[in-house]
């Protein structure tokens, strides 16, 4: 099975993208599609028995443009869009005034009197109408092709609603040449014309608004550099990207960016993941860290190993994860797809019972006409097929900006419903390494001098403790006479002094007046380790994993939002109980095998709790897949984030709250456009149709032109609305 991202171009509403997703997924090799029609993508996942070219050919006779594969450093063409904008909407100045000088007391052209020259009147404003019909013929096209292949869509009701006006007003001009004045009354080119142009001029503004939902992508893409500074036997040269292979040596300088992900081999500086990470302080590397494609390096100079390259790079990971939770469906947005596959031919239908209706009731042709062209027109589904995916891709962009990846919109829909979640402890309420937290020097050195034995003594170590000293040794010491003795301690010489590190059993027969601060060190949950100089004890030290700084104000004020939080570990009760209380969280389950965690997990879903999982180790990738949302964090192992929906970019476990956020205004974001889409066709409808006439209420297919354009404009700012969430 493979995956892809192929460009589909002609798309203009839900019934368009509808009839591509469901024409691609009925073809034999293609396991699953989804279409975009923010993005104008097509997600699909396919067999190996088939190639691109061939699904290709799908999407052309599915009724639209096929565009190639998604390439996120494909440059923008060319658009003369606003320069053909300005052009006709200058020249519908004089086709409104020709038209309705007389109506409303203008001083009327001579030659243009449509009383005294109905000929030059018809003609004039025929001629004028046909720039229009060139402008809008894509519109034209696509909905007449998608009428003959019974796939009408938005596009349809459109060039219905154009032609019919235009057809009919040709006619009668030809009627006023033959000599029947009397048709120049029933003359509608300018509805033509301003139909054509408010759709264009809604589509170019809802085009901007929507570029600006994939900004987060863009951003991803063009924060990586085109060239990197390439190692050689004759000094650095610089090559493109493309050059670089895996396990070429790159150098990087202050200033620069990094140009592929990779891991340092010589020298450290701070480096600004920012991008990546939504952390603003700079980060300092060193040998053997990783760093990423993009992150700026601040203050040294460094030389890197190339690791990942091309579409395994980062950045690539991120925009394709974006992408494909962007391609993917919430449950809600079925919905709204359901009802705008059935709306177009109810609109079909209901636009032609009411010219057949006004024809019985004894009305002009040319009023039966006009109802049924404003029909078609004020009920075009924009707003409705834009109402849920342009909410959802804004959202999935602004969570991606704010260092959350969400693997699919579902998980945004079902955020909204959380009530309970499960911690694991070690490496998501914690750091998940051991750190030192206190420590008492007893010694005449100095607390740098005193680390700094330690930790060359520890560094000969193999035990996990030793890792907790590795950022204390500023220099080198010769350690000689190095023992490790078994479930005590170790022992070593420096200079012509004895050191033993280890438990209070390494004590043996030494004096211990510092039993107090020992039991304050075990007491607060830390493994113990004394520093003893030939027979004296110089310092205590307390080791223990340490709690994320943010992890106490997050339970808090996810408790403060009605959600019950559980903590869920395979650690000890003892331990787990002093992190639980120093986080005030009261349900804690301890002692957990990895299948008894998913089991609780299901067990808990089972008696009607919302829940979601936050993990970051193997052990955690069962529950995690169990959950109804599983949470991991960028440095977790792989099976966890492969596991998870959500990944966390930055390793800040408060995002948790802002991703919970996002979801609940996407969905209440969502529930808005519906409703005013919903309430638009179903006030504007029977408005279009006459049922209000009587009370003065009626509109042409002019004015239902620019009130379906301004519908969908409601639409579009409302959704954009999500990109100014905050972060609480």
């Amino acid at each position: 099975m493979q995956k892809v991202i192929l460009k589909v171009e002609g798309m203009s509403c839900s019934a368009c993208s509808n009839h591509v997703e469901k024409y691609l997924n009925k073809q034999k090799g293609i396991i699953d599609a989804s279409v975009n029609l923010i993005l104008g993508q097509a997600y699909i996942h396919y067999e190996d028995n088939i190639n691109i070219e061939t699904i290709g050919k799908y999407i052309e006779q599915s009724g639209y443009k096929y565009g190639g594969i998604y390439d996120e450093r494909e440059e923008n063409k060319k658009d003369n869009s606003k320069t053909y904008l300005i052009l006709l909407g200058i020249l519908i100045i004089p086709i409104m005034y020709i038209s309705m000088s007389h109506m409303i007391h203008l001083p009327v052209i001579p030659f243009l009197d449509m009383m005294k020259y109905p000929i030059n009147y018809a003609i004039c404003l025929c001629l004028l109408s046909i720039p229009y019909l060139i402008y809008g013929n894509d519109i034209i096209k696509n909905g007449i092709k998608n009428l003959i292949k019974k796939q009408a869509n938005m596009d349809t009701l459109v060039a219905l609603g154009v032609l019919i006006s235009f057809i009919y007003s040709f006619i009668n001009t030809i009627l006023i040449i033959l000599g029947n004045n009397g048709q120049v009354e029933n003359l509608y080119f300018e509805s033509t014309c301003m139909i054509i142009l408010f759709i264009k001029l809604g589509r170019y503004i809802d085009k901007n608004s929507k570029e600006k939902t994939k900004d987060a992508i863009k951003q991803l893409v063009q924060v990586t550099p085109l060239s990197a500074l390439l190692k050689t036997e004759n000094g650095e040269k610089e090559v493109t990207i493309d050059e670089v292979k895996v396990g070429d040596i790159l150098i990087v300088k202050p200033g620069m960016k990094v140009a592929v992900d990779g891991k340092i081999v010589k020298g450290s500086a701070h480096f600004d993941e920012s991008f990546i990470t939504g952390e603003s302080n700079p980060i300092k590397k060193s040998k053997n860290d990783s760093i990423m494609a993009g992150s700026i390096n601040y203050d040294g100079l460094v030389e890197y190993e190339a690791i990942k390259i091309g579409p395994k790079s980062t950045i690539s990971e991120m925009v394709h994860l974006v992408l494909e939770a962007s391609n993917s469906k919430m449950p809600i947005s079925r919905v709204a797809d359901k009802v705008s596959s059935y709306f177009v031919p109810i609109i079909l239908i209901i636009a032609l019972l009411t010219f057949i209706i006004y024809l019985i009731l004894g009305t002009s042709l040319n009023e039966a006409l006009i109802h049924m062209v404003t029909v078609l027109v004020v009920a075009c589904p924009c707003s409705l097929g834009l109402a849920t995916p342009l909410a959802i891709v804004t959202s999935i962009g602004t969570s991606a900006k704010k260092g959350i990846l969400i693997k699919s919109s579902e998980t945004l829909e079902i955020a909204s419903h959380i009530d309970t979640i499960v911690f694991d402890k070690t490496g998501t309420l914690t750091y998940g390494k051991l750190s030192i937290s206190k420590f008492y020097n007893y010694s005449n050195y100095d607390d740098k001098k005193l680390l700094n034995i330690v930790a060359n003594i520890e560094s000969n170590s193999t035990h996990p403790m030793a890792k907790a000293f590795n950022n204390y040794k500023i220099s080198m010491l010769k350690v000689s006479n190095y023992k490790e003795l078994s479930g005590i301690g170790i022992t070593a010489k420096i200079g012509n002094k004895n050191y033993y590190l280890g438990n209070s059993k390494i004590l043996n027969n030494i004096k211990n007046p510092y039993q107090k601060d020992e039991q304050n060190l075990s007491n607060d949950g830390n493994s113990i380790i004394y520093v003893i100089e030939n027979d004296n004890i110089i310092g205590l030290i307390g080791v223990k994993d340490i709690i994320r700084k943010e992890a106490k104000s997050t339970i808090k004020r996810l408790k403060e939002k009605g959600i019950n939080i559980i903590m869920l570990t395979g650690d000890n009760e003892i331990t787990a109980n002093i992190i639980g209380k120093e986080l005030e969280i009261n349900n804690i389950i301890a002692n957990v095998m990895p299948s008894d965690k998913t089991k609780y997990i299901k067990k808990l879903q089972a008696s009607g709790k919302k829940v979601a999982m936050v993990g970051d180790g193997i052990n955690d990738a069962p529950s995690l897949a169990t959950s109804l949302i599983g949470i991991s964090f960028k440095s977790s192992t792989d099976i966890a984030t492969n596991s998870s929906n959500v990944i966390i970019t930055n390793d800040n476990i408060d995002r948790i709250l802002t991703f919970l956020t996002i979801g609940k205004k996407t969905l209440k974001n969502i529930k808005q456009n519906l409703f005013w889409a919903f309430f638009y066709n179903i006030l504007m409808i029977p408005i279009a149709i006459g049922v209000f006439k009587k009370f003065g209420l009626e509109i042409n297919p002019m004015i239902a032109s620019a009130s379906m354009m301004l519908s969908s404009l409601c639409v579009v700012f409302n959704a954009l609305r999500l990109r100014k969430i905050n972060d609480n």
